[in-house]
């Protein structure tokens, strides 16, 4: 038979963690399924730093009290900017048993509709009945692999969210595909782990967010008026990004311009000093790649040719729903879908009653602010929101 809650949240990151706080403070019965913080703590690298400033880096709970500076408090630990990612998961390891000490870590294989919601199916044979849903799995299924790498197999090449643990690759010669923060503090991490390391990205220059940075700088009244403390977005268009009900009124056209200017790749300027060692090939795109014996070889669109170990692609990712696989056929079939991302309408509700969809899959119904940490606030108010019914509180806090 199993047990039964009036929603259902799948996955135990920023978002699902987010989510289950606002949820809970509100009355909703909820139950959170998915290991704690597992994104970032298996396919992320050890000795990153979060590239979002620091007010950009809380999970949300509706009273603000379990912000970075609460766990600092609490724990006794000094964190620094930009945020380590080891800090960050362990607060988000706080975070959850604040709010949340009942989360079940056992996965999900599969989801089903059914006459009175949903059915979620787990690995051990267990079921869950739930009358809502709610999509917070991360972003893990949609990493991007170029076209050229389809027929090279893992062993030579692999994403960057494959990896931990870098310091595998001491003494290795590594490729890094991409022009991105994930891109260049992989090569980074890479070569102060020992490996001898080249970045190759299509972009004629990295772009280094030098002049962000100055700004950031600035007294905080300047700073708050060009930058919304969601930080995502260059400044001034910052906080219309912050504003997702309004942001979505905008023309699709003006909507995508505005989200690639927040989003296009980009890279911290605090990584320049760790990047002297690293090899820079810019305005270059990949047209060929074959085995080499045991390494993999690289043609550009110069002539010039690669050998290398191995090849990570920091290429990013692409949100395709039906990658997640664990939404039954005739349920997935049922989502009104836009080149991959689901069709939201407010409360993140997709065209199937009761399922909703925060994070990443949801950049297209409200704009980039979703793909980042900081749209959590504005995800979890606008989900308890359209659930309770309850609109005593406006959206504004998070929008500005």
């Amino acid at each position: 038979m199993g047990s039964t809650c009036e929603v259902a949240i799948v996955g135990a990151g920023p978002y699902g963690l987010s989510a289950v706080a606002h949820l809970r403070a509100a009355g909703v019965e909820t139950k959170i399924l998915g290991r704690t913080m597992e994104f970032w703590e298996a396919h992320m690298p050890i000795g990153m730093r979060l590239r979002s400033s620091w007010n950009a880096c809380h999970i949300s709970d509706p009273k603000r009290h379990l912000r970075l500076e609460d766990y600092q408090q609490v724990s006794q630990v000094k964190l620094g900017a930009p945020v380590p990612l080891s800090g960050f998961i362990e607060y988000g390891r706080w975070f959850q048993r604040e709010v949340a000490p009942d989360v079940d870590p056992r996965r999900v294989n599969l989801i089903e509709s059914t006459r009175n919601g949903f059915c979620l199916r787990l690995q051990d044979g267990d079921q869950v009945h739930a009358k809502r849903v709610v999509m917070a799995t991360g972003i893990a299924r949609f990493a991007y692999r170029p076209r050229e790498f389809d027929r090279i197999s893992c062993p030579l090449v692999s994403h960057s969210c494959d990896h931990r643990d870098l310091a595998a690759f001491a003494g290795k010669r590594v490729i890094v595909v991409g022009g991105g923060q994930s891109a260049v503090e992989t090569a980074a991490l890479l070569s102060e782990n020992g490996a001898e390391v080249e970045l190759v990205a299509r972009a004629p220059q990295i772009r280094w967010l030098v002049r962000s940075s100055r700004l950031h700088r600035l007294p905080t009244r300047v700073r708050r008026l060009l930058y919304h403390p969601t930080d995502v977005g260059p400044a001034l268009v910052s906080q219309l990004v912050a504003r997702p009900n309004l942001f979505r009124l905008l023309p699709r056209n003006l909507q995508d311009d505005i989200a690639w200017r927040s989003i296009r790749p980009a890279a911290s300027a605090w990584l320049v000093p760790r990047i002297a060692n690293v090899r820079f090939t810019t305005g270059r795109r990949i047209t060929e790649v074959a085995r080499a014996s045991n390494q993999i070889r690289l043609r550009l669109d110069d002539g010039s040719m690669r050998e290398a170990h191995h090849v990570i692609l920091a290429t990013g990712y692409r949100v395709n729903i039906s990658r997640y696989c664990l939404l039954a056929p005739e349920l997935l079939n049922a989502v009104c879908r836009v080149d991959g991302y689901p069709e939201l309408k407010p409360g993140l509700e997709s065209s199937v009653a009761g399922l909703h969809f925060l994070g990443a899959p949801a950049a297209h119904s409200f704009g980039p602010l979703l793909r980042f940490v900081s749209g959590a606030d504005f995800a979890s108010r606008a989900l308890t929101e359209r659930i309770t019914g309850n609109n005593s509180r406006p959206l504004t806090n998070s929008d500005g």
